[in-house]
């Protein structure tokens, strides 16, 4: 499978590594051009390019940037695509955002916001990535960890489902896209290493904060 990824840092980097391994094609992008990666291809073996070239090499695509600049995404190249959103909001670096404090929206229907025609669903934002590259364990290991995801399309929900096995990790599903904030930042299951069962139970027990005022 080919993957875009939009966004070079922590997240797009360990993504890009565990999905090489597993045998698909990645092109890795950022916002200052593929010339400032030109050292990932012969690190990770990855393609580079910018972010529209991501997005229309990927059958699917990974945002991982920050919440700041979702507004410059190719929207017109994103259009169509299952797109896998990788984003979390942390206000001491995004600055504050209303709609999320406030608590009327979750991350992924704001980024929805700017990718009506997307096929989007949470995940791959739950886990350190360091964790991410060395918790992996094979299918049926009582220590197995699980990660998260919620979305509305199912077939994007099975390519994440088998993603996650390929890098080692079962999957939970925690249903439509606006039950992401289930397993948003500060939510019990956020970045804890879990069981299958442990995150079904994290995931039940995860009630919203109350309201920021701003």
């Amino acid at each position: 499978m080919k993957i875009g990824i939009i966004g070079a840092g922590f997240v797009g980097r360990a993504v890009a590594k565990q999905a090489i391994k597993a045998g698909h094609q990645v092109m890795l992008s950022n916002s200052r051009g593929p010339q400032t990666l030109f050292s990932l291809k012969p690190m990770i073996g990855c393609e580079t390019g910018t972010a529209t070239e991501a997005a229309i090499f990927g059958e699917i695509v990974i945002i991982a940037v920050p919440l700041t600049a979702i507004g410059q995404l190719p929207v017109a190249e994103l259009a169509g695509k299952a797109v896998i959103d990788a984003v979390n909001y942390y206000p001491e670096r995004d600055g504050q955002v209303a709609e999320l404090d406030q608590q009327t929206t979750t991350t992924s229907e704001y980024l929805a916001g700017f990718l009506p025609q997307s096929k989007i669903t949470k995940a791959f934002n739950a886990i350190q990535m360091t964790d991410l590259e060395t918790d992996g364990l094979p299918a049926g290991d009582p220590e197995r960890r699980a990660l998260p995801l919620a979305g509305d399309d199912k077939a994007t929900k099975q390519i994440i489902i088998s993603l996650y096995d390929a890098f080692g990790f079962d999957a939970v599903d925690a249903g439509a896209l606006s039950e992401g904030w289930r397993f948003q930042r500060a939510m019990p299951s956020y970045c804890v290493r879990m069981t299958k069962a442990e995150l079904e139970g994290g995931l039940a027990q995860a009630r919203r904060p109350a309201p920021v005022a701003n």
